[in-house]
């Protein structure tokens, strides 16, 4: 689905950093890790929401 705007575990807004980073690290191809310490996403519960996100509104929209 989208990512979530908060990390799970924390709380930290992560949402907003999700479209550069899927950027800069597909299209771009910048290492994932100098991208995180880039935008500033320090905490490792934060990067595991950016880096396992699969992005699924394509493959769910035209169910609903």
């Amino acid at each position: 689905m989208m990512v979530p705007v908060r990390c799970f575990t924390c709380g930290n807004v992560i949402g907003e950093y999700y479209d550069e980073y899927k950027e800069r690290v597909e299209d771009e191809g910048e290492d994932a890790e100098e991208v995180l310490d880039d935008l500033g996403v320090n905490r490792y519960c934060c990067r595991r929401m950016l880096v396992t996100h699969k992005d699924l509104v394509d493959t769910v929209a035209p169910y609903q």
